[in-house]
């Protein structure tokens, strides 16, 4: 089954919006109608297959784009907005892509080098060519496992590499995590994150399914946008990277002292976000429920989640598998490991990636036996909860003992002023690595380096307490809100 057919072939008779809000409303009908005349546009100038990148901000043009390539049988390559130059042409070369969507804005400002380039008129002139106003949707014969989208990964010590992604594996996602957050045709969820990011994308495929409404908010910087958005557009949810809650939460007052009638639930995955900014958003918003999350771009988006009602009791655990995905930590010779014991997260269900894109060695190292080999370690309790320790290459090496960033980072984040905490590694000629922690602070509260360290030695072994304190004025994120570490 083709995966637009699975998000809107059942909603063609939606009376309402389905993108709120700044700019343009989108109706569900105006939407359905372009994705179906756009894909026409593809099917019948230049065919089925080709890798079509697709590169804009979120917007109701980048929405039918995106849809309209899949739909048609197509792969779309939704690739960050800021890219360089060198990368782009990189990945163009790699996809053999001959056509690129873009923002005129985008096009002015990267004279992009590929042979046919898009923008929003091309976009509405291709979708106005057909006069057909008695459009009929017609399914489309897609084999579960044909390629859908290939989703590059950030890369920012090595090159990118290309995740590929059927349409079995979004509609498999987007239906479990359709069950567990109980979405309906009521919800409307605020959406920050950008839709070349895997968990952006989640965003938009779950609320399509559900016949939900979105408000695209592309200026998470202006802090109050957001918080009126939440107002004015009656938002039942939200979704964030660790870095948003952090800001929410550190930055201003203002959400924590304000009420959200309609917010029934927030969600966070993109990292671990420290169980104290979790307690603050709970103790400022307890009418709101606080949904943890765990995934990768390898698995689509979702792996596990925490139940609202665990979460006071496993405050600081990823959770459990989502519904039909499997879950295992296993140690080196892939047996489980017992409570307590550190060992690497393995998954395993229909969400899971075909592979990496022309990486056949790459995706032997990562998919094994038809489980996923996250590269995240993790230790389970006596109920099979999971609890997040680091990613394999984060761990630091003092003297030969191994030490978890985040553990340290936890101390540190508890420390009132500090917005947000980064633990790193750097040569040390008689320790090996040494520890560096780089704070981002409230300057309304004076912290310095020895308090901080005083508070590590309090809380910590000697070996685990920094030897050195950086403090910079922001923090270091991706486009996609995620920590970024040197």
């Amino acid at each position: 089954m083709n995966c637009i057919d699975y998000l809107l072939q059942e909603h063609q008779k939606h009376a309402g919006d389905f993108i709120l809000g700044r700019g343009a409303a989108l109706s569900y009908k105006s939407m359905i109608k372009g994705v179906m005349r756009l894909s026409n546009w593809f099917e019948n100038n230049i065919g089925t297959g080709n890798k079509i990148i697709l590169i804009m901000p979120n917007s109701s043009h980048s929405v039918i784009s995106y849809l309209a390539i899949m739909k048609s049988g197509n792969v779309v390559v939704p690739l960050n907005p800021t890219i360089e130059k060198e990368g782009f042409n990189d990945i163009a070369e790699r996809c053999d892509s001959k056509l690129l969507i873009t923002s005129l804005q985008l096009k002015k400002r990267l004279n992009f080098q590929i042979e046919t380039v898009l923008t929003e008129e091309e976009i509405d002139s291709a979708i106005n060519e057909d006069k057909d106003e008695n459009l009929v949707w017609k399914s489309s014969a897609t084999a579960p496992d044909t390629l859908a989208q290939i989703i590059f990964t950030s890369g920012s010590t090595a090159k990118p590499k290309g995740v590929m992604i059927s349409h079995k594996n979004i509609i498999a996602n987007t239906s479990s995590i359709i069950e567990y957050l109980e979405l309906t045709n009521t919800d409307i969820i605020e959406i920050v994150l950008p839709f070349f990011y895997c968990y952006g994308l989640s965003l938009l495929h779950t609320h399509l399914k559900a016949g939900g409404s979105v408000v695209l908010n592309n200026t998470f910087i202006f802090l109050n946008t957001v918080l009126e958005d939440f107002q004015k557009y009656k938002c039942t949810g939200f979704a964030g990277v660790p870095s948003h809650f952090q800001i929410l939460l550190r930055k201003s007052d203002t959400f924590k002292k304000t009420k959200f009638p309609y917010l029934r639930y927030v969600t966070q995955a993109g990292g671990k976000l420290h169980t104290t900014f979790i307690r603050e958003f709970c103790e400022s918003q307890p009418d709101i429920q606080f949904i943890v999350m765990y995934g990768q771009t390898e698995a689509t988006a979702r792996l596990s989640y925490l139940p609202v009602e665990r979460l006071s009791d496993k405050l600081g655990s990823l959770g459990r598998g989502i519904p039909n995905v499997e879950l295992r930590v296993v140690n080196s010779d892939g047996e489980k490991v017992k409570p307590g014991e550190i060992g690497e997260i393995i998954a395993k269900g229909d969400n899971v990636m075909l592979g990496y894109y022309n990486e056949p060695e790459e995706t032997a190292n990562t998919i094994k036996d038809n489980w996923l080999y996250t590269g995240d370690l993790a230790r389970v309790d006596e109920d099979g909860f999971i609890y997040h320790a680091a990613r394999r290459k984060e761990i630091i090496k003092v003297g030969g003992r191994r030490v978890s960033p985040k553990e340290i980072e936890e101390v540190i984040v508890g420390i009132d002023g500090v917005i947000d905490c980064s633990i790193e590694a750097q040569d040390d000629e008689v320790l090996g690595e040494a520890i560096k922690a780089v704070l981002v602070t409230n300057k309304s509260i004076s912290i310095t380096e020895e308090f901080v360290k005083q508070i590590c030695a309090d809380n910590l072994a000697n070996y685990k307490v920094p030897q050195v304190v950086e403090f910079i004025d922001n923090l270091k994120v991706n486009a996609a809100g995620k920590k970024v570490k040197a």
